[in-house]
């Protein structure tokens, strides 16, 4: 659930391009975050499918435990989802987020992208238990519901000529409610409050995938004229974009999805 959005580029002070060239960098530009966060989405799905195709096992004399719902565990998945390993999967990406965020300032272009495919696969290592929950046709219903909205959302959010700076705020709030409201469930394990999360967390990171895609468009002007700095903005609207889409997905799955 970390987020990311502070990241700002230095204005840039080299001369002032045309009109044309100005359209055709910012084309460009957007062009590569969404190629970037797609390419972490892919990440993240193929780690996350080989996870639990390591972790799971059909043959009972190969499985060491098996789930109320009748999943076998192998040894590492026992260990990854049944031991205090869990607890370092589950914070593994919390933790190289916030290495990219505290460091991208110092990072060569290609190391901060790098961290993010890291990231993205530990991300995939993280979300391979809903495979343990989800069917697998709810899984991918789901992630196709969530592209379809967020394209939709994205797209609206680059057209607009609303400025969501104020809706971006409000939203930002939102996120921290949902992370105090998550880490209080923890506790109490709330049905209702989970779902209460889920609705809420839904529209607040649909809201943020519109505010987010015009912020990173916006952002294009301070970083057009340094290759560098575009990089590495570049890189950081990815993430902002993968974790509005990752959010969401997990929201709309804990709404919707089908259990095993």
């Amino acid at each position: 659930m970390a987020d990311l959005r502070n990241y700002q580029g230095r204005v840039a002070t080299a001369p002032t391009r045309s009109d044309a060239a100005v359209d055709e960098g910012l084309r460009a530009y957007m062009l590569k975050v969404y190629n970037l966060m797609a390419l972490g989405l892919v990440i993240t799905g193929v780690a996350a499918v080989a996870t639990v195709t390591l972790a799971t096992t059909s043959d009972p004399a190969a499985a060491v435990a098996t789930l109320g719902n009748g999943k076998m565990l192998t040894a590492f998945g026992a260990a990854i989802y049944g031991s205090p390993l869990r607890w370092v999967v589950m914070l593994a990406p919390l933790a190289a987020v916030f290495f990219l965020s505290f460091r991208v300032h110092t990072m060569s272009v290609s190391a901060a992208q790098i961290t993010f495919w890291i990231y993205a696969g530990l991300v995939g290592l993280s979300l391979s238990s809903i495979f343990l929950i989800f069917t697998s046709g709810s899984i991918v219903q789901t992630f196709f519901v969530t592209a379809a909205s967020f394209g939709a959302l994205s797209l609206y959010g680059y057209t607009t000529k609303r400025d969501l700076t104020a809706m971006g705020s409000f939203l930002m709030m939102g996120v921290f409610g949902i992370i105090i409201a998550m880490l209080v469930n923890l506790f109490l394990q709330s049905s209702a409050l989970q779902f209460a999360i889920s609705v809420i967390g839904v529209l607040v990171f649909a809201g943020l995938t519109a505010y987010d895609t015009q912020r990173i468009k916006d952002g294009y002007f301070e970083v057009m004229n340094d290759a560098t700095l575009a990089g590495k903005a570049a890189i950081m609207g990815a993430l902002s974009l993968y974790l509005d889409f990752i959010n969401m997905f997990t929201m709309l799955l804990q709404l919707f999805g089908n259990r095993e």
